[in-house]
């Protein structure tokens, strides 16, 4: 049964690609009024002579690209993602590249405080009531609204863009790890308790396991979280990045290069995403 639903549903989201590349092809498809042919033939080889237009320029595509331009530049793209040829002129690969590495150090930070604290929140009613005004406090705060004092305090863009990573995933591995610990099953504690296990054995044997569902799920989010913040990010503070690559693409009017960005960004969100779902599945068991 769920073999058939998920080809199904494979079959329904191929569906939906074609509907949405025929309204795509259909809105960008060029109409080229009666007796203007001529003139826009003349145009082109008068633009191509003096080193202008798509025919001496590929990136030069006027307005929305159609679904083939569109093709054509995501091709020439990955052709080619590590190209470096200076600042402003890097490949598609070692931008993300740098976005990875910010946002996987920023994430490695987070959970080696959220996890920790959860833990011990968690499993002290008196840390959690002392805690909690702080952390429903600064939870709703913008990521992004730390950026700023980031770069005051820090005085460097790059650890400032770390630093907003990790303000920004540390809320939900928190709270996800507290409400996990707290919610371990009292039976399975006082098993614990009779057997007379150790403190940390019981952390890492019992607590642990039960509450693991609760915790991955808390650093899903948190990625998710962070991969969208990286992007805001990397458009403030420039440099590199595919935040910054996207940016960049928009101020040279490429708008084919800017969609391709979005793509990027899209597909490796949802790798990501994906991961964090099947680790999710090996550490969730049915009682």
């Amino acid at each position: 049964m769920s073999d058939k639903l998920a080809l199904k549903g494979a079959a329904l989201s191929f569906a939906f690609l074609v509907l949405i590349l025929l309204a795509w092809y259909g809105a960008t498809a060029p109409s080229t009024p009666p007796g203007t042919a001529a003139a826009s033939s003349a145009s082109a080889e008068y633009d191509a002579l003096m080193g202008k237009g798509a025919a001496a320029d590929p990136d030069a595509i006027k307005g929305f690209p159609t679904p083939m331009q569109f093709a054509e530049v995501a091709a020439r793209n990955l052709a080619a993602p590590f190209y470096d040829n200076g600042p402003n002129d890097k490949g598609i690969g070692i931008q993300l590249a740098y976005s990875l590495g910010r946002v996987g150090l920023g994430y490695l930070l987070a959970m080696m405080v959220a996890i920790p604290l959860g833990f011990a929140i968690g499993m002290s009613p008196l840390l959690y009531r002392a805690l909690d005004p702080f952390i429903q406090l600064l939870r709703p705060i913008s990521p992004l609204a730390w950026m700023p004092i980031a770069l005051y305090t820090i005085k460097d863009s790059t650890v400032s863009s770390i630093f907003v990573i990790f303000i920004c995933s540390v809320w939900p591995m928190l709270v996800n790890t507290a409400f996990g610990v707290a919610g371990v099953r009292k039976d399975w504690l006082n098993v614990a308790l009779t057997l007379e296990v150790s403190p940390l054995r019981k952390a890492f044997l019992v607590i642990l396991p039960a509450a693991a569902p609760a915790i991955i799920t808390g650093m899903r989010i948190s990625m998710g979280i962070a991969w969208l913040v990286i992007i805001a990010a990397e458009m403030l503070i420039g440099g590199t990045g595919i935040g910054y690559f996207l940016w960049n693409e928009w101020n040279n009017l490429s708008i084919a290069n800017v969609l391709f960005a979005v793509a990027t960004i899209g597909v490796v969100g949802m790798i990501l995403d994906r991961a964090f779902g099947l680790i999710l599945k090996k550490v969730t068991y049915a009682e």
